[in-house]
């Protein structure tokens, strides 16, 4: 059994990712967007956006060839607000993390990215493909996020199942092919520098 992060900014299709692909009916904490949440929640970008995730998605995938494999799979909320509070204890024992990225707000997955690096757990970066946004090859988008040349970067729709179980199976991958992550701890100061 892996554990995976999904993570990223307010937005880009976590809770459509894990709902695409589990094979339980994935747990949401989702929740109506108010008028209590307009300043700290900037809806630039997904005007049409109205709910939210709380807490954390949870979902659970199985795989059966080439080797038998069962991903636990974190869905975190985007709101900076919660980056301290929950994405510490989502992330502890995960063998690694999707980063999405939304081409029409790229700064969103900037947190996501420096909280993976800071914490050294494994990531690859995955650009959901909305469909009103324009398509940027993969080396553009890397140059923008400033990623380093060994971190994976993969396009796909976080709606289609088939997609999102290749972007996992990527990152289980890369994760094998990576360093032992070090536990991430609360009380480490690095995780909270600004990127």
């Amino acid at each position: 059994m892996l554990k995976i992060l999904i993570a990223g900014g307010f937005g880009v299709g976590k809770t459509t990712t894990v709902g695409a692909i589990s094979e339980i009916e994935p747990v949401s904490t989702e929740e109506y967007l108010t008028q209590a949440s307009a300043p700290t929640d900037s809806l630039d970008g997904v005007e049409t956006k109205k709910t939210t995730t709380v807490a954390f998605d949870f979902g659970r995938i199985s795989f059966g060839a080439p080797t038998p494999m069962e991903l636990m799979l974190f869905g975190t909320p985007g709101q900076d607000r919660f980056v301290e509070s929950l994405w510490y204890d989502l992330a502890r024992g995960a063998v690694g993390a999707v980063v999405m990225a939304d081409t029409r707000r790229l700064e969103t997955s900037f947190d996501a990215v420096t909280f993976c690096e800071r914490a050294r757990l494994p990531f690859i970066v995955a650009v959901n493909e909305f469909d009103d946004a324009h398509r940027y090859p993969v080396h553009d988008v890397r140059q923008a996020i400033a990623l380093a040349p060994h971190i994976p970067v993969v396009a796909f729709d976080a709606r289609v199942s088939t997609a999102v179980a290749t972007v996992l199976l990527r990152l289980v991958d890369h994760a094998l092919t990576q360093t032992t992550p070090r536990p991430v701890k609360r009380s480490d100061p690095t995780l909270l520098d600004a990127r």
